[in-house]
């Protein structure tokens, strides 16, 4: 019943973590957690029953004890040989199941590594994001054109904002616009293949502040209007797949696809490939000025400041009212948030299963200490006889450490092939690892000995002080 009470303390206590680290998008007020009636009836049914349980083969041993054993060498040395063994394996299942969590810990905290670090194409430090929709008050393109334009114009002059650009489907906007085009000089490898692109609209001074750079060509400028020749710029992933070693510069493409293609669209520029979240490869990228798109939509607007850009939130919201009282702004958080809550579900597997291999590791310490205890204990008059005929105390060192050791290997050997066997099922959820990867299930391995080493070294120097006469005293 103590562990029970202490279990609902760390629960209540981890509850709240895990919803303090809920994305923004999934935590408010509707998301509770709280101890109930219901709650403490389980804990209660299962803390009595654990301990009835796991006392209930200790007292039916109880009932048959060694009389003449007992009065011999003690209670200590008088348990049944199958109840040492029974524990033996208890430990030893201990320490495999600690093996499998500690190889999910690197695999799942190797991944969340790896994806938080992964170039995402542009710079995401001091960048403040929000979006705003135009759309449904300004119908007519011209309107909606007229409104970003002045809005963007506002906030660039804002001290502190070193960049400011828009598009309707930039990195981590939750929004995408897939588009099959007519490329010149290209013929897919099939007649019926659809060269299948992401487009974007995006406003001039996009890529500047987003820190996307132009690899070739220009960037999209003022001149680049609805009257204007249709531009176009490509990614350079678009560049190595559709131009295939020509300069893609000059190239003219549309839309669509057709028996008699009008290649309205002449590529100015070539831009850096960029992640559109943690999780997909750089797609092909064809961006377009957004005073040139068809209809209007709702921008996602990127600002960077000079310093901390979320500081610059109440200016930002005063110059969107001095443009449109009735226009509002809405989730407007850093991108390093919207990163973070993209790799949410990586992260808490991460935390989760380093959290569940580091209590599975105690636990498996605390049984082969107790084991080994118990052990010793019941061999104290073996020691002392062992030590009366010349054995020396680092010799009982020795055996006692052997003991254990043989334990952790036995459940670390289960724990490998338990480990490579469930890894495979999981193996979908992990990112720059591999599931079979034996670095990491070398360092478990290594740790878990560690672990069983020090938990002998204390049983282990209690009997190397054992003193033979008065273990002798024991037969």
């Amino acid at each position: 019943m103590a562990g029970g009470a202490l279990g609902l303390l760390v629960a209540d206590w981890t509850t709240r973590t895990l919803l303090r680290m809920l994305p923004q998008d999934l935590a408010g007020d509707w998301v509770t957690a709280g101890l109930n009636p219901w709650l403490l009836a389980f804990t209660f049914a299962t803390a009595l029953l654990s301990g009835l349980l796991f006392s209930l083969v200790p007292a039916l041993q109880a009932t048959r004890p060694d009389l003449a054993g007992a009065l011999r060498c003690g209670a200590a040395t008088a348990a049944p040989t199958g109840a040492v063994w029974l524990r033996k394996a208890v430990v030893t299942a201990q320490v495999a199941l600690s093996l499998v969590l500690l190889v999910a810990a690197g695999l799942f905290g190797s991944t969340f590594f790896n994806i938080a670090r992964i170039d995402l194409g542009f710079r995401p430090q001091n960048l403040l994001t929000f979006k705003v929709d135009a759309s449904r008050s300004r119908p007519h393109m011209a309107d909606s054109v007229a409104y970003y334009s002045e809005l963007q114009q506002r906030i660039a002059a804002i001290p502190g904002v070193t960049g400011v650009g828009a598009a309707n489907g930039g990195p981590f906007s939750n929004s995408t616009q897939g588009n099959n085009i007519t490329l010149e000089g290209y013929q897919p490898p099939k007649p019926d293949d659809v060269v299948d692109v992401q487009a974007n609209g995006v406003t001039p001074g996009y890529f500047a502040a987003l820190g996307i750079p132009v690899r070739a060509g220009r960037e999209f400028s003022e001149r680049d209007g609805a009257l204007a020749p249709k531009v176009v710029m490509v990614n350079e992933a678009f560049a190595k797949r559709y131009c295939r070693g020509r300069n893609p510069l000059g190239l003219h493409l549309m839309w669509g696809a057709g028996s008699h293609p009008v290649l309205d669209k002449e590529i100015v520029g070539v831009a850096g490939d960029t992640r559109f979240n943690s999780h997909q490869p750089a797609r092909e990228d064809v961006y377009y000025p957004f005073s040139q798109a068809e209809e209007p939509s709702r921008m996602m607007f990127y600002v960077r400041g000079a310093g901390d850009a979320g500081a610059l939130g109440p200016s930002i919201r005063a110059a969107a009212r001095a443009v449109d009282a009735n226009t509002p702004l809405y989730y407007m958080i850093p991108i390093t948030v919207r990163i973070d809550d993209s790799i949410y579900v990586e992260r808490l597997l991460a935390m989760l299963s380093v959290a569940f291999g580091a209590l599975a590791t105690l636990l498996a310490a605390l049984g082969l200490y107790g084991i080994v205890a118990y052990t010793v204990a019941r061999r104290t008059a073996e020691i002392g006889l062992r030590m009366a005929l010349g054995a020396l105390p680092g010799d009982m060192l020795r055996m006692v450490v052997l003991e254990a050791a043989r334990l952790a290997l036995a459940g670390i050997a289960i724990g490998s092939a338990a480990a490579l066997a469930l890894s495979r099922l999981v193996e979908s959820q992990l990112f720059g690892v591999k599931a079979a990867d034996p670095i990491i299930l070398t360092c478990a391995a290594a740790l878990l000995a560690l672990v069983a080493l020090g938990a002998a070294l204390a049983p282990g120097r209690r009997a190397a002080r054992i003193d033979p006469m008065s273990a002798l005293k024991y037969e």
